[in-house]
């Protein structure tokens, strides 16, 4: 299956890279030349517990240079997603698929305006990963991932994708709940990411500061009732699970985090801030979510 990954950042590099060491045909496109120029000239560099694995993967700027692909996998900042997908349609095939792994809301209705609903399918990731430089990242992160037919069908294609993800160690399955599993990684993201980014912190570290673990569990309790009120079936005890992949990601620096160290835009819009989006839609105060969506803002200001 030839994959073409949209978005070559530390997580579009890290799937890109285990793809590539299964055998697998894979190119990885993105704007940021230094970075696809270190991996052409280099290899891509993957730090995993202690080890660094190099690996010869197919990179580039230009979309044009690649031909058809089967599965156009983005992983693009969401803020990029309408001018990547209008750039990624030369990739389109009768046949071909385009899965989002991408953070928060509002990734399925961007794609869908541009490609056929048809040819669109969802998924999340437990995975974390650290851009360390051009051509270098981290594999700081495990956990499941899922994907799923926006209907909710199991397809075939779907299973093809996941035993193609299975065989290359990132375990997967196939949901015909996967709105449902997209409001739970919102759940993560609602409660890490920007409270990790403004503090400074590791993924792990919120865990461990009675503070922190308060904001968070807060965070995320507004955005329980928010799904509730939408009718998102909440299984379990999302707080449970958020503080196990806090835990499992550890020692990563979230993706929010890196976007601020950087001194970049970051995707508030669709996490925190569309958590209060949905709560004003529906009459639901989440004073939390806006204001730590407020404070990401404005720390954005001070160099965008």
């Amino acid at each position: 299956m030839k994959t073409v990954i949209i978005g070559a950042g530390a997580m579009g590099s890290l799937f890109g890279g285990l793809l590539t060491l299964s055998g697998e045909e894979v190119w990885l496109v993105d704007i940021w030349k230094e970075h696809i120029d270190a991996i052409r000239l280099k290899g891509l560099a993957i730090e995993e517990k202690g080890k660094t694995l190099n690996i010869s993967i197919k990179a580039t700027t230009d979309v044009r240079s690649i031909g058809k692909a089967d599965l156009v996998l983005y992983f693009v900042k969401t803020y990029h997603s309408e001018k990547a997908v209008s750039d990624s349609l030369v990739l389109e095939k009768e046949d071909t698929l385009f899965l989002t792994l991408q953070n928060g809301l509002g990734n399925e209705e961007t794609i869908c305006k541009q490609v056929d609903r048809k040819k669109v399918a969802l998924g999340v990731t437990g995975h974390g990963a650290t851009l360390l430089g051009p051509g270098y990242i981290r594999h700081a992160g495990w956990g499941k991932t899922y994907v799923g037919e926006i209907d909710g069908r199991i397809a075939d294609r779907m299973n093809k994708v996941a035993q193609m993800f299975i065989k290359s160690g990132i375990e997967t399955k196939v949901s015909p709940r996967i709105h449902d599993l997209i409001w739970e990684k919102l759940f993560v993201n609602a409660g890490l990411n920007a409270l990790a980014g403004i503090t400074g912190l590791r993924n792990g570290q919120i865990l461990d500061f009675p503070e922190t673990l308060r904001l968070m569990e807060a965070l995320v309790n507004e955005a329980i009732e928010v799904a509730g009120k939408k009718g998102i079936r909440i299984e379990g005890n999302p707080i449970d699970r958020v503080k196990a992949v806090i835990e499992a990601t550890r020692e990563n620096r979230c993706s929010m985090g890196q976007d601020l160290d950087r001194k970049r835009r970051t995707e508030i819009d669709a996490i925190n801030g569309a958590v209060v989006r949905e709560a004003e839609r529906l009459g639901i105060p989440v004073h939390y979510n806006r204001m730590i969506t407020d404070l990401v803002k404005v720390i954005e200001k001070t160099f965008i």
